[in-house]
């Protein structure tokens, strides 16, 4: 690759395990910090356009908003059009963006990324906006949107485990250990992230949108292999009860490790990433 791979968020929990853990295969990796830092470009891309004399061939997106008000969470939109603005500024053949498994709805099968959309959340919500937003925006093969599902160690579920205060899952009918959600670990992850910024900086042609994910696992066995206490809460009428990811599409592209879809591996990915 001639040019650098941009990383924009890159001071958040992805980014700082793709520094970490992702084999960048030659790709002469720049992390954008929107507050100075060394070994990062300073700058906050929407205050203005990037530092002169910047140059990539894939632009990434790492950057968004997970809590807060309407408006706080319409920025998922705001970061992801000014990367895209970026890429085309500073003639980026390629932008990836993160977005989230939290724009599917409820299924009892494994969701492709053709689904019909229907987040129930409102963060789902701003994902879906950001997305439209960014398809309508980015010629066609220029853009990949990637639906991440849940990773190991960065939601509530393992990243929020206290001493003495077991975790308490929603009761679900048939399924021993709660809730089955699609998980990836922090080190698969950004071993997955670095083998599609190869893959587009090689020219491949890639798909628009691409799930994320490295298996579907119950909660209660990633608390299992984690040693954690735990047990399950009053019943949730609004209790999801699976949301799988399709991947076959991503197998197709990447090397998924046999084994990184299982609960003992994420766990220990987790743990690896924290110390």
């Amino acid at each position: 690759m001639s040019e650098p791979f941009l990383v924009l968020g890159a001071t958040g929990r992805i980014g700082q395990a793709m520094r970490r853990h992702a084999p960048l295969d030659g790709l002469d990796a720049v992390w954008q910090s929107r507050l100075p830092s060394p070994g990062y470009l300073a700058w906050d891309i929407l205050a203005g356009r990037c530092p002169e004399g910047t140059a990539a061939g894939v632009v990434m997106c790492l950057a968004g908003v997970i809590h807060g008000t309407a408006a706080e969470l319409a920025l998922n939109t705001d970061l992801a059009l000014a990367a895209c603005s970026t890429a085309q500024a500073i003639g980026a053949p390629h932008v990836f963006l993160a977005s989230s498994a939290a724009v599917y709805g409820p299924s009892g099968r494994a969701v492709p990324e053709d689904a019909a959309l229907a987040p129930p959340g409102a963060y789902g919500e701003a994902k879906r906006a950001m997305e439209q937003a960014a398809l309508a925006m980015m010629p066609q093969g220029r853009l990949t949107i990637l639906r991440i599902g849940n990773i190991a160690g960065f939601d509530t579920l393992l990243g929020g485990l206290r001493p003495g205060v077991p975790a308490r899952l929603d009761p679900v009918e048939g399924q021993a250990g709660g809730p089955i959600r699609s998980y990836i670990g922090p080190v698969t992850l950004a071993r997955v992230l670095s083998q599609l910024a190869t893959l587009a900086a090689q020219g491949a042609a890639l798909p628009s949108v691409l799930n994320i994910g490295a298996g579907a696992v119950a909660m209660g066995d990633l608390l299992d292999a984690a040693s954690a206490e735990w047990t399950f809460g009053p019943k949730n009428p609004k209790a999801i009860p699976r949301v799988e990811l399709d991947i076959t599409c991503l197998q197709n592209l990447v090397d998924l490790p046999p084994d990184a879809g299982q609960a003992a591996t994420m766990v220990a990915e987790w743990r690896r990433w924290r110390a």
